[in-house]
C-alpha cells in the first residue's frame, strides 16, 4: 500500500473510532489516532495467519480493544 493510501486509511479509521469514543461506544482513554495505529497493525497480521479460525481470533482480539472501559 502506498504511504498516501495508508496515511488516508489511517484516517479514515482515526475518524470512526473518534465518533464511536464521542458516542460512548468505543474507549476514550486512548487518543483516536494511536487506537488506529494498533487496530491497522494488528489487522495486517492476519496476512501471516494460517487459519480462518486465528483470523476470527485476531479480529476479536482487536474489537475488544476498542470496547469501553467499564
Amino acid at each position: 500500500m502506498s504511504d498516501r493510501l495508508h496515511v488516508h486509511l489511517t484516517g479514515i479509521v482515526e475518524d470512526l473510532i473518534a465518533e464511536g469514543a464521542q458516542a460512548g461506544d468505543l474507549r476514550a482513554d486512548v487518543p483516536p489516532a494511536e487506537l488506529a495505529h494498533y487496530c491497522l497493525h494488528a489487522l495486517a497480521a492476519a496476512a501471516s495467519l494460517t487459519s480462518q479460525a486465528a483470523v476470527t481470533r485476531l479480529v476479536d482480539v482487536t474489537q475488544d480493544g476498542l470496547r469501553p472501559i467499564p
